[in-house]
């Protein structure tokens, strides 16, 4: 006979009242009532340490940057002869003890970024994107970084001056950001060949799905201009650690998140068939596979 375990051992002889029927389904509900409770109970203290977590990465964020790195931001911009330069390694270093709380804070998330990568320059960086967490580690990969940063960010107090000193390029043809942009564009052939890279999500915003969205052509155009190498990496896992419209941090999950050099587009900008359209299809097809 099956053994019941609402009832141990046999229930004719020791359990009197195991060969009551009404006990035997008392008690498998009660049970299964304790499984219900306790998976609840898990799913509570998940979230309290995600919360945990994110407070203390915003914290790092906030307060971290006010107290260890701002004087060295004031520094760099009284005394440093190339302020520029000195703003993207800073960049750099606090991106860098940003992932590195992270790391220790997050156990279950893997990281398979591969140290070649480090060694990109001159390049047009083309990534699709599905976080927050996606451009800060292009700045942690890349000690001479910059992007196309939306426009309203600029008027963000401390935050736009940083943005502006630190080189990133603002998207706006017309009104006040104009002229910056403009000049950013122009200095972008000397970045690049200086050991710069320009790193794009030619997206434009986060995939809520992990598709990709229709590209926009600044980045290739960009590309041509300076006549630059574009390389095409494939960052994955950064939407489930840190989702799109989420406040959390998914830091008990067991996530890789993988950055992959994909390709090296180097187009032949000079020839009379070179097509910015074909270009950028050619590597939208490269990240779909």
């Amino acid at each position: 006979m099956r053994h019941d375990p609402a009832c141990p051992g046999n229930y004719r002889s020791g359990y009197p009242h195991c060969r009551n029927p009404e006990f035997r389904v008392w008690r498998r509900e009660h049970l299964s009532f304790l499984e219900k409770a306790m998976k609840v109970s898990n799913v509570c203290l998940k979230t309290v340490f995600n919360l945990l977590v994110t407070l203390l990465m915003w914290l790092y964020f906030t307060v971290g940057f006010v107290l260890l790195f701002s004087p060295f931001y004031l520094w760099a911009y009284l005394f440093s002869k190339n302020r520029e330069f000195a703003f993207q390694r800073l960049n750099h270093y606090f991106f860098q003890g940003f992932f590195f709380l992270l790391k220790h804070l997050a156990p279950r998330v893997k990281w398979n970024i591969p140290n070649e990568l480090k060694k990109i320059k001159s390049s047009v960086v083309v990534c699709n994107h599905s976080s927050f967490l996606d451009p800060l580690l292009m700045i942690e990969l890349f000690p001479r970084h910059t992007t196309i940063v939306k426009s309203t960010f600029f008027k963000v107090p401390v935050f736009g001056w940083l943005l502006k000193h630190s080189g990133f390029i603002p998207p706006a043809s017309q009104g006040r950001l104009s002229a910056l942009m403009l000049e950013r564009i122009e200095a972008l052939d000397g970045f690049l060949a200086s050991g710069g890279n320009l790193f794009v999500f030619p997206e434009g915003t986060r995939s809520r799905d992990g598709s990709l969205g229709p590209f926009n052509k600044g980045a290739f155009k960009i590309a041509r201009y300076c006549q630059a190498p574009i390389q095409v990496l494939k960052i994955t896992g950064t939407g489930e650690v840190f989702a799109p419209d989420k406040f959390l941090f998914k830091a008990l999950n067991p996530i890789t998140i993988t950055v992959e050099r994909v390709a090296m587009v180097d187009p032949e900008y000079q020839s009379s068939s070179y097509s910015t359209t074909d270009t950028m299809n050619r590597v939208r097809s490269l990240l779909e596979h």
